[in-house]
């Protein structure tokens, strides 16, 4: 499947006539909760011709290819991608902490990550994966019987917020690590782990009776962020200028080998 994805990004690169410059994965296989017939969510950063960005008009810059049976794979262009990365943009910055990667350039990826710590605002942060656990929480798992996946998509949010309230850092992406992290023995993480080993033996994991025990945990914590996010002293760091010159550095340096 690595090869098919490597063909893939070189097709790309052929017919849209732009520079790969960071492929990864980001789905459930990057979060470490995948089971037997997950696809691959890869996602990529890529860079124009100079041409490209001089033009009086917008253009589009995202890439994104049909879904086939095994792969989604899409793209941003390399200006939107720092546009996010100054908001400290969370899917973003869970690409660049994947343990998967598939493609990088490496000056690019050394200088983006050590801007990453500038960039990260745990505000930000912690309001995305709040909104995402509130989401998936009121869409899925409120009822008597749940699709049982679907904890995970609650869970996994809720302990990236504990890891960045407890640690000021942007979290590592793998669900089982954060567990291991952040949870106390117990029954709580017996529960979660159980789900973790039905999940990996390839169950589908669907409708079943709601884990009441799950679900107390995630009302208390989802209370807790609301609150506590209102404490949390972050001021922005400009880094604007810091990020223009790394843009146009990137462009140049890549404008001959497309």
């Amino acid at each position: 499947m690595k090869k098919k994805i490597t063909e893939k990004l070189r097709q790309i690169e052929r017919d849209f006539g732009v520079k790969v410059l960071y492929a990864c994965e980001s789905g459930s296989r990057a979060w470490g909760v995948p089971s037997r017939n997950s696809d691959f969510d890869v996602r990529f950063i890529y860079v124009h011709q100079p041409e490209w960005y001089l033009s009086i008009d917008m253009k589009r810059d995202v890439i994104v290819l049909p879904i086939d049976e095994w792969l989604d794979i899409n793209g941003w262009e390399l200006r939107k991608t720092l546009q996010l990365f100054r908001k400290s943009n969370p899917p973003l910055m869970e690409w660049l902490h994947s343990s998967m990667v598939y493609e990088y350039d490496e000056t690019f990826v050394k200088e983006i990550k050590e801007m990453a710590h500038t960039a990260f605002s745990p505000i930000s942060c912690i309001q995305h994966y709040l909104h995402m656990a509130k989401g998936n929480y009121r869409d899925y798992l409120k009822q008597e019987k749940v699709r049982v996946k679907k904890y995970f998509y609650v869970l996994r949010p809720l302990l990236a917020c504990q890891y960045i309230e407890q640690y000021r850092q942007f979290p590592p992406i793998e669900f089982p690590f954060l567990v291991e992290q952040l949870l106390p023995q117990g029954e709580l993480k017996e529960k979660i782990e159980q789900l973790l080993i039905r999940k990996h033996a390839g169950e589908k994991l669907d409708v079943e009776a709601r884990i009441s025990l799950l679900n107390a945990f995630i009302e208390e914590r989802i209370h807790h962020y609301e609150n506590s996010v209102k404490k949390i002293n972050s001021e922005p760091v400009d880094i604007t200028n810091k990020i223009d010159s790394f843009f146009q550095k990137t462009v140049k340096k890549h404008a001959i080998d497309i």
